[in-house]
């Protein structure tokens, strides 16, 4: 599905409706945000891309936002989401394409639960779209993270 929104292409795909120049775009950019800027090595395709669904802003044939949203499955029995990321941090994007995941967690999915393994510092931009803690601080790859949960 996409939609047009002012300049952008709010683009949503389940990972067998991408096409191979759209895969191989975002997962440029996530290695480019999880990998590159956050000088993190670790295994950034974990086989949860092929039971998603992909969600992106793109502008000027370039992505500007994105998550995934991930069907439940056998390593966690909610929906969740993940791997959000902007390129233009602090423009608004970051809760644009997260409403857009919300939206999809409940329309797509049925969700009534949304669960999310935040890093920690992002805790209050989850918060204000209505994210609760639900664990103490953990480190996933060296950087400290936290569980969070958004009852519907």
């Amino acid at each position: 599905m996409k939609l047009r929104e002012n300049s952008m292409d709010l683009i949503i795909k389940r990972f067998e409706d991408l096409t191979t120049r759209e895969l191989y775009d975002l997962l440029q950019v996530r290695v480019a945000v999880f990998v590159v800027e956050q000088d993190c090595p670790y295994q950034e395709l974990d086989g949860k891309d092929l039971f998603s669904y992909h969600i992106f802003y793109k502008e000027n044939g370039c992505i500007q936002a994105y998550l995934r949203v991930v069907d439940p499955n056998p390593g966690c029995d909610k929906v969740a989401i993940g791997r959000v990321l902007t390129v233009r941090r602090g423009s608004g994007l970051g809760k644009k394409v997260m409403l857009a995941g919300i939206r999809v967690a409940q329309e797509k999915l049925g969700a009534d639960n949304i669960y999310i393994e935040a890093q920690t510092y992002a805790k209050g931009f989850y918060e204000q779209l209505g994210f609760q803690q639900i664990s103490d601080e953990f480190l996933e790859d060296g950087i400290p993270h936290i569980k969070m949960l958004l009852t519907l």
